[in-house]
C-alpha cells in the first residue's frame, strides 16, 4: 500500500514523495484506487481558493479562474497535457499506430489546443455559475461553503473516474508507458465501490454545510458523479475504438473532461 500510495500522489500531484520501490500492476491498481486522496489533497486546495477569492469580493468568475489556476499548479498541468495530446491523436489519423505516433511527439497540435480551451472554459464557467447559484455574502455564509464543498468534491470525483478507466478488460494501446503497467489493474467490484464511497462523501459534505434549501442540493453529488462518469466512459469508448485501448494520456483525458462535466452537472442540479 506504501507504493500504491506514493505513485498515486506522485504522479497525480505535484507533491514529493519516494518513489515507489515495487512498480508492479497490484501496486498500480491500488494507486488507481487511492485516486481519490491526492484528488482530495487538489479538492481542498481548488475549494479552498475558490471560497478565498469569492469571499475577498473578487467574484464568482475570478473566483473560478484563480481555483482552476491552483489546480493546475497542483497536479502540473499533467492531466491536461494528457487532453491535449489524445485530442491530437484522435484528430491526426483513423490509423491507431498513427494516432499513437502523434500522440507520442508531445507537440500540441491545432486539436488539441481547442480541447484544452474548451474543456477549461467548461471547468471555469461551472465553478463561477455554482457561486452565482449560491449567492452568500460574508466569510463563513454556508451557500459559500457549499460552492467551495461542490468544487472540491468535483476534483475528488474526476480523480476517482481513474479507477473506473483502469478496471478489467480495458486493454492498453501500446506494450509501455503509464497505460501498460494500470490498464485493467483494477476489479469492478473494487471500481464501483470506490465510485460510490466518494460519491456518498461527496453528498454528506453538501448536506452539513447548511445551504439555502434547493440551492445545491446533496444529490447533485449523484448527479455529478453520473455525469461525470457518462463522459469517462464515452472518453475510454472512443479511444479504445480508435487506439485499441488507453494511454497514460488517455487517462489524464479522462480526468479533464469528467471534471468539466461533473461540474456542470452539479450546476445543473442546484438550479433545479
Amino acid at each position: 500500500m506504501r507504493d500504491a500510495y506514493r505513485l498515486a500522489v506522485g504522479t497525480l500531484t505535484a507533491v514529493r514523495v519516494a518513489a515507489p520501490v515495487d512498480l508492479t500492476r497490484r501496486v498500480a491498481g491500488r494507486a488507481m484506487l487511492l485516486a481519490p486522496i491526492p484528488g482530495l489533497i487538489l479538492g481542498v486546495v481548488a475549494g479552498g481558493v475558490w471560497w478565498t477569492g469569492s469571499a475577498l469580493g473578487t467574484g464568482p468568475f475570478v473566483a473560478a479562474v484563480l481555483a482552476v489556476a491552483a489546480l493546475r499548479l497542483g497536479d502540473r498541468g499533467f492531466h491536461l497535457d494528457g487532453l491535449a495530446d489524445t485530442a491530437d491523436g484522435l484528430a491526426a489519423s483513423y490509423d491507431g499506430e498513427r494516432a499513437l505516433a502523434v500522440m507520442r511527439t508531445g507537440d500540441t497540435g491545432p486539436a488539441g489546443a481547442v480541447a484544452v480551451v474548451v474543456v477549461l472554459l467548461a471547468q471555469v464557467t461551472a465553478a463561477a455559475e455554482l457561486g452565482r447559484i449560491v449567492g452568500g455574502d460574508g466569510w463563513a455564509d454556508p451557500g459559500r461553503i457549499t460552492a467551495a464543498v461542490g468544487v472540491a468534491g468535483c476534483v475528488v470525483i474526476s480523480r476517482t473516474m481513474l479507477a473506473a478507466g483502469c478496471v478489467r478488460g480495458v486493454p492498453a494501446a501500446r506494450p509501455d508507458g503509464l497505460g501498460a503497467v494500470v490498464a485493467g489493474s483494477v476489479g469492478r467490484v473494487a471500481a464501483t465501490t470506490a465510485v460510490v464511497l466518494v460519491t456518498a462523501a461527496f453528498a454528506g459534505g453538501l448536506a452539513l454545510t447548511g445551504a439555502p434549501p434547493g440551492a445545491l442540493p446533496w444529490w447533485g453529488a449523484a448527479v455529478a458523479a453520473g455525469a461525470a462518469l457518462l463522459a469517462a466512459a464515452v472518453v475510454l469508448r472512443r479511444c479504445v475504438r480508435r487506439f485499441g485501448g488507453v494511454t497514460g494520456d488517455v487517462l489524464g483525458a479522462v480526468v479533464e473532461v469528467s471534471l468539466a462535466v461533473g461540474l456542470v452537472g452539479l450546476v445543473v442540479a442546484g438550479g433545479r
